[in-house]
């Protein structure tokens, strides 16, 4: 499962979720109607919670901070 995140200025919205990213790109021009052309967007892929135990999730988004940051 895909989510659509698109920022303008302070405001956030997620859409979705959606069962592939083509989906969520398909959706993407009906979505930006309603915000300026300087809003920023991302597809984000969903994990399912049940795969993953706290820690490791913790862990995974650690590591993608700390390679972001290098």
């Amino acid at each position: 499962m895909y989510l659509l995140t698109v920022k303008d200025g302070l405001v956030t919205r997620h859409v979705g979720p959606y069962p592939s990213p083509q989906q969520a790109s398909d959706d993407l021009e009906r979505v930006l109607e309603s915000f300026s052309e300087r809003a920023r967007w991302q597809i984000h892929a969903l994990e399912c919670p049940k795969t993953l135990s706290l820690s490791e999730r913790i862990h995974a988004r650690n590591g993608v901070m700390n390679v972001a940051a290098s």
